[in-house]
């Protein structure tokens, strides 16, 4: 696997893959990979020829008192995950090479409609920081089919809004959350739980199934929005928002609804923010 930071470099490589006709994937991540991410390699795989990955902590997509100081950064140990997932290629790129005027004097791309609400509302810019950074990175990348995971759920729709109409010629695949034993989405930040608070993470997920149970019985979302809200307070969770949406979240220009929904949680214990969500059938 070839690790690249020179992006003259980096267009030169896949420049030499297009000419010979190879079909390119994409996995954009900020690193400290896991399982999860592996998976999204593997997906890309089986998509296309070449696989590219990205490693880059984003500063413009955490607000002021968010972790990016504190966000795991493990490009050793990212490399030899990645090599063993099957990817071609890990693009490194420095601050300076993403945002070479900076970042208050860089260029922005915003998203509307379906940034509202839900992550949108609780992390002011953090999708403006997400959509601007991912424009730059398709980009410089140019691939053919990219894949997010299903995980950051909100995103995954940003994502798509922005691909469709800025027109950039490209395939989005969406990869499956994988989640540990107990049922817990597997994310970078779960490392910092204690190993008091990791059993008690688990309750996301339970509480994100009886959701969806409840909904189905036939009860009123709101009812249901309230009493998830209140489960995970008694487990000890700050929470943000526990809510049932439709599963295109507003985005526009996507047509009826086929009646599914989605559960969407985001909770803080202890230091730690979580997310998670459920797609199910209405």
């Amino acid at each position: 696997m070839l690790t690249v930071d020179d992006l003259s470099q980096l267009r030169a490589t896949l420049d030499g893959w297009r000419r010979q006709g190879l079909r390119i994937a994409f996995v954009p991540t900020m690193g400290n990979l896991h399982a999860g991410h592996h998976s999204l390699v593997r997906l890309a795989r089986e998509r296309a020829d070449r696989v590219v990955v990205s490693v880059f902590v984003n500063p413009t997509q955490f607000g002021p008192n968010e972790d990016y100081g504190r966000y795991p950064r493990t490009p050793e140990a990212d490399a030899a995950g990645l090599a063993t997932a099957g990817a071609d290629l890990m693009w490194l790129p420095s601050v300076e090479t993403m945002y070479p005027h900076g970042a208050e004097a860089t260029v922005k791309v915003s998203v509307p409609q379906v940034t509202e609400g839900l992550e949108g509302a609780h992390r002011p810019g953090h999708f403006d920081g997400v959509a601007t950074v991912v424009a730059r990175l398709f980009n410089q990348v140019g691939p053919d089919v990219a894949v997010f995971g299903r995980k950051d759920y909100q995103q995954l729709a940003v994502i798509r809004y922005l691909v469709r109409d800025l027109a950039f010629p490209l395939e989005i695949v969406a990869g499956d959350t994988l989640r540990e034993a107990d049922g817990l989405a597997m994310s970078s930040r779960n490392q910092y739980l204690s190993s008091e608070e990791r059993p008690r993470a688990a309750e996301i997920h339970r509480c994100l199934q009886w959701m969806r149970q409840a909904l189905q019985a036939g009860h009123p979302r709101e009812a249901v929005e309230a009493e998830a809200a209140q489960r995970l307070e008694t487990a000890g969770f700050v929470v943000d928002y526990a809510a049932i949406r439709r599963p295109d979240l507003g985005l526009p220009e996507t047509g009826p609804a086929d009646g599914g929904r989605v559960a969407l949680i985001a909770a803080r214990l202890g230091r730690t923010r979580l997310i998670d969500n459920l797609e199910f059938g209405a």
